[in-house]
């Protein structure tokens, strides 16, 4: 199961990695590591693992998980991922079907906005209906769609959500109040 679920971080951090490092100033593992914890709640950061992406793409692992949970930082936003969660996000990157499981995904730290339309989008665009979220969880996988979560492009970011409506990455946006 680790092997797998690391895998899989492999595969989305590689994709997502000379991006996101070339938007994140050089900062030691330490500083790295307060970061990508920052996404967590308290009790899920103590024994998440943490793989930190270099500027060439490469993976290093600062800490291996002992929870099931990887935490990373991808340009400036900061994210904590359970396996499946990992599973859905390694599918999109590649454009294939997300997996058919529930996943969860702290980002306590909020983001720095994406598109709520368009998974691909890597910058606001007059058409992209940008999003910025506080403070959130997101639920991935079919049961996330049960929720019954307004399914409007214009989200109010302040209450639930879904994100990506439409397509196969939807997922539910759920804010939530850090307890940080």
């Amino acid at each position: 199961m680790f092997r797998r679920s690391f895998a899989v971080v492999i595969s989305i951090l590689g994709l997502l990695g000379i991006v996101a490092a070339q938007k994140t100033k050089e900062v030691s593992d330490a500083e790295y590591t307060k970061q990508a914890l920052s996404a967590a709640p308290k009790e899920i950061a103590k024994d998440a693992g943490i793989i930190r992406v270099g500027a060439d793409g490469s993976m290093k692992t600062l800490r291996e998980s002992k929870n099931g949970f990887t935490c990373l930082v991808m340009g400036t936003d900061k994210m904590c991922n359970d396996a499946n969660s990992m599973e859905f996000l390694h599918a999109m990157m590649n454009h294939q079907p997300p997996p058919d499981k529930l996943g969860i995904s702290y980002m306590l730290a909020g983001d720095d906005g994406a598109s709520n339309t368009d998974p691909y989008a890597t910058g606001k665009t007059a058409s992209n209906h940008w999003i910025v979220t506080g403070p959130h969880i997101m639920l991935f996988g079919p049961p996330s769609k049960l929720l019954g979560y307004p399914e409007t492009a214009d989200a109010d970011s302040t209450k639930p959500y879904m994100m990506w409506v439409g397509t196969p990455y939807e997922h539910a946006m759920i804010p939530v109040a850090s307890s940080k």
